[in-house]
């Protein structure tokens, strides 16, 4: 088993057993960042996790939750003070969540605001048809110097990802970002010192069964492909960039 990988997005509640999908990373050496959909999820998740090496939980509330837990954004904010890390947030402008954009977007610009004013945070962030308003929100209410924001799953064009190297984003890379060679593309352009890997489990599958955090390696594979470099000096590259981010003072 390979050791010193980085999962920077992974939803640990969501397997089957919680308490062993936490356990399996701390024995594989895997950072991960679990990532939760509501903040009522998250003090199980710390509960978990804080005694952990390996392992950090992040506070959400999923945009595309917004419709129905908009409320819970008055308890997101009492348990902020509590870590640093937030995630999944964001916005979603597909069709089966555009009902809820405007109030997804307002959630969103007050979880930045908040985040800004307590200064350095990390929040990975989704952005699935909505790019542009993300990036829009970021502009507006997270400056450089007050946070950081890593882009999930990112599938915007080349334009927006320079915009968000200009605002000083990071970007998580799942194995779906190198699957075709429109997607490989885009993840090509991304600089190498802001790129972090990542495996959106369990929503992703491989071989026929949900990914794991160790399964990161396979990103890694695709990585060093694509920049025609070995695996791995890729992964001494991802790890240098999580260290890179975490030491920020912002």
């Amino acid at each position: 088993m390979r050791s010193g990988l980085v999962d920077f997005h992974c939803h640990l509640d969501l397997y089957p057993d919680h308490a062993a999908a936490v356990e399996h990373c701390e024995r594989d050496g895997v950072f991960t960042l679990t990532v939760t959909t509501t903040p009522k999820a998250w003090p199980r998740n710390y509960e978990l996790t804080s005694t952990t090496h390996h392992v950090r939980a992040a506070l959400g509330l999923h945009p595309q939750l917004v419709a129905d837990r908009a409320h819970e954004i008055g308890l997101w904010e009492e348990l902020l003070p509590r870590t640093r890390y937030v995630g999944e947030v964001g916005l979603d402008a597909s069709p089966r969540f555009y009902r809820s954009f405007q109030k997804q977007k307002e959630i969103f610009a007050r979880i930045l605001t908040l985040c800004a004013a307590a200064g350095n945070k990390i929040i990975t962030t989704h952005s699935v048809r909505a790019t542009k308003a993300v990036l829009d929100t970021i502009e507006q209410h997270l400056p450089s110097t007050r946070g950081r924001v890593v882009l999930h799953w990112f599938t915007g064009t080349v334009a927006e990802a320079k915009r968000a190297v200009d605002l000083g984003c990071y970007f998580s890379v799942n194995t779906e970002m190198l699957a075709n060679e429109k997607r490989a593309a885009i993840t090509k352009t991304l600089p190498l010192d802001r790129i972090l890997t990542e495996t959106d489990g369990p929503f992703i599958q491989i071989d026929a069964r949900p990914v794991m955090p160790s399964d990161v390696w396979i990103a890694i594979e695709g990585l060093a492909r694509l920049h025609e470099i070995p695996p791995a000096d890729m992964s001494v590259t991802i790890l240098r960039n999580l260290k890179s981010l975490l030491v920020e003072q912002v």
